[in-house]
């Protein structure tokens, strides 16, 4: 357990390498804390928390840098919560879209996380029930038709189906109605099921075409649905941290890329309340020891139906990223709610 000096050398030495990304030394650190400290004291406490992890001596320097461990236990009880509002660098307008064009208030969400922290900006595209209010078919050309689905939020989505058969407008409109009459708020994973048992009872034809729509729009909202919208990756290029050793920034952008392990990283944070940090290298979790992300789930009429997060350098203003992480997940919550 650190007493109350450890503490605040602590968090100074943290905070002097996030302003100057230099290892810090023991006069710099007297000054900085404020404590009528001699050098040497300020060795033998910071030699003990080396012995405990929370900071490294590179070879090349006398200073210290914290360690992941070091800003795990700074993030975690030595940032204090000071009110700083960051409406003067949100313009009110920047998520001010109607909630029925979601993608767009998702892509200027991450790209305003972005700009605001000059690191990464993610955001996980909002999960919502696959429950449909409406379908319709519209017959396109021969073999090619234009499948509608209205969902209970009211979002629309539009499919385009090739048959083996050509379809008149008339059993279109019956294949409609048949779903609105049987399914209309139905899951499209359940009228799936339901359909295999009640297709002795149809027309063969219209059967096989309301399997296939309603086969491809469950696919298209999983899809939707498990994407990541990604903005600012250039960045990272600026970020001296990463200028000695290029191969880090490859294993940076290979995440972006493939993006399997920054959704499950999303998701986890969209099972917990509130600001998460993960900081590189101090569990399995983190995909690299050389990246943090502060993230937090965003809500639509209280309910969880997405994560967005800035992820940048270990060594990043974690105080700022944790405000403007949560203002923005409270404004692009408000963006998509129904006014």
């Amino acid at each position: 357990m650190l007493d109350d000096r450890a503490k605040l050398l602590l968090k100074t030495l943290v905070d002097r390498y996030i302003a100057d990304g230099q290892p810090v030394g023991s006069r710099t650190l007297s000054k900085a804390a404020g404590l009528e400290l001699s050098p040497a004291t300020i060795r033998n406490v910071m030699s003990d928390l080396e012995e405990l992890g929370l900071v490294i001596s590179p070879h090349t320097s006398a200073g210290r840098v914290p360690t992941a461990r070091g800003y795990r236990l700074f993030v975690d009880t030595l940032i204090t919560a000071e009110p700083e509002s960051l409406t003067d660098s949100v313009p009110p307008p920047a998520l001010a879209l109607p909630p029925d064009q979601p993608q767009k208030v998702i892509a200027n969400a991450a790209h305003m996380l972005s700009s605001l922290s000059q690191f990464v900006g993610v955001v996980m595209s909002p999960r919502h029930s696959s429950a449909f209010r409406h379908i319709e078919f519209l017959r396109l050309s021969e073999k090619r038709i234009l499948v509608i689905i209205v969902s209970l939020e009211g979002n629309v989505q539009n499919r385009v189906l090739f048959t083996d058969s050509d379809f008149t407008p008339s059993q279109l409109v019956e294949a409609g109605n048949y779903l609105n009459t049987h399914f209309s708020g139905l899951a499209l994973e359940q009228v799936a099921l339901r359909l295999k048992g009640e297709v002795e009872n149809l027309r063969s034809e219209i059967a096989a075409l309301m399997q296939a729509a309603i086969a491809a729009s469950t696919e298209a909202a999983q899809d939707e649905q498990n994407d990541v919208v990604i903005a600012g990756e250039r960045n990272l290029l600026e970020v001296s941290d990463f200028a000695q050793d290029m191969s880090q920034l490859r294993r940076a952008f290979n995440l972006f890329e493939q993006k399997t392990l920054l959704m499950r990283l999303l998701d986890e944070t969209s099972q917990a309340a509130g600001i998460r940090i993960y900081i590189g290298g101090e569990n399995q979790s983190t995909p690299l020891e050389e990246l943090s992300m502060v993230s937090a789930p965003y809500a639509v009429n209280g309910q969880v139906v997405g994560t967005l997060g800035v992820i940048g350098p270990t060594r990043m203003p974690y105080q700022r990223m944790i405000e403007i992480v949560d203002i923005t997940s409270r404004m692009i919550g408000h963006a998509l709610s129904p006014h």
